[in-house]
């Protein structure tokens, strides 16, 4: 048996799969604060917001939780899928927090 025998096939589709779910969640929270779903309940931008980074957090600590287990297990594949699609979401948040303070250095409002 050689070297390429002995490998463990690839999954794509399975890292793919856990690149979507927090994918997938993130933008239900943002869809949900643009169509102000839970409004009635007293959810406001600041509980979105906290969603948003809880499911971020959340995936990336899962997603390493499940790259510990045994080699050759597909929660591995998914599991790298979740830090990448959790990577995102706090790349897009800290992208969106100096969005913001760049819109307030350059505006006249004053607090």
């Amino acid at each position: 048996m050689n070297e390429l025998d002995q490998r463990k096939p690839k999954r794509p589709g399975v890292a793919f799969a856990g690149f979507l779910v927090p994918v997938v969640l993130l933008g239900l929270v943002v869809l949900g604060l643009s169509r102000q779903v839970f409004w009635d309940t007293g959810w406001r931008a600041g509980e979105y917001a906290y969603a948003f980074a809880g499911i971020a957090i959340g995936a990336i600590l899962v997603g390493c939780v499940l790259r510990i287990l045994p080699p050759g297990s597909p929660w591995k594949s998914f599991g790298s899928g979740m830090v990448l699609g959790g990577t995102l979401g706090v790349v897009l948040t800290i992208v969106l927090g100096v969005v913001i303070m760049i819109a307030f250095s350059q505006s006249n409002w004053t607090f």
